[in-house]
């Protein structure tokens, strides 16, 4: 494996990692979206599946994104009668997104997509010493 291949799986990474990232803030942005009718479904968590998939240029499995899910945990129920959504009860369901879990998995994220663009860095410094040597 040559640089340039360490640079191309990083940048796989970076890629995916974005990809959390967004479906994270979309998370964390509709984490009070409610239904506007009664009986209506509030906002559903999203969440990422990864996999890996060899490419034949790089010669090395590359991680993407193989789909953008909905968590089927159960939805929250809160008493608020005076929400359009209430049911004959007063509660509502609430979005089923935890804010300390997308927090987490931000954190995690982010930790993940510096990682690589360490490599990155780390894999084009190499490069532009092994050119320097060959000047």
């Amino acid at each position: 494996m040559d640089m340039t291949n360490a640079l191309t799986i990083s940048a796989a990474g970076m890629d995916a990692q974005s990809t959390r990232l967004q479906v994270i803030a979309e998370n964390l942005a509709n984490v009070d979206t409610t239904g506007t009718t009664p009986g209506a479904a509030p906002y559903q968590r999203q969440t990422v599946t990864f996999s890996d998939q060899m490419d034949a240029a790089a010669g090395a499995p590359l991680v993407n994104v193989s789909a953008i899910n909905t968590d089927p945990t159960p939805y929250p129920l809160k008493y608020d009668p005076s929400n359009p959504a209430a049911n004959k009860n007063g509660y509502v369901e609430t979005p089923n997104v935890n804010e300390m879990i997308e927090i987490m998995d931000m954190q995690q994220a982010e930790r993940s997509y510096s990682a690589n663009l360490s490599v990155m860095q780390a894999s084009r410094s190499m490069l532009n010493r092994t050119l320097a040597l060959l000047q």
